[in-house]
């Protein structure tokens, strides 16, 4: 029963992961297309919202997908350790 629901959490992982790696190269175009730094700074400060936005929702998913196999303090361990991640790379 939870095989059916896994294959859709895995759906959703890859397919948040690819959208987001086709913004990324759309990004990268934009900053081609604008040619100037100003803008590509712009750009780059507009994905910076981006890759946090999908590491929380693609962590998120893939606890679901865990959570008849993990125990809850994993689980908070996992979710701690992405607020770690977040917390220390912020600006």
């Amino acid at each position: 029963m939870f095989s059916y629901l896994r294959d859709h959490i895995l759906i959703g992982m890859a397919g948040l992961r690819l959208l987001s790696g086709m913004i990324e190269v759309t990004v990268a175009i934009l900053m081609f297309y604008f040619g100037s730094v100003q803008k590509a700074v712009q750009l780059n400060a507009a994905l910076a919202l981006v890759g946090p936005t999908v590491l929380i929702l693609v962590t998120s998913l893939g606890l679901i997908g865990l959570a008849d196999r993990l125990e809850f303090w994993r689980m908070v361990v996992v979710m701690c350790g992405v607020g770690l991640i977040l917390w220390g790379v912020r600006g």
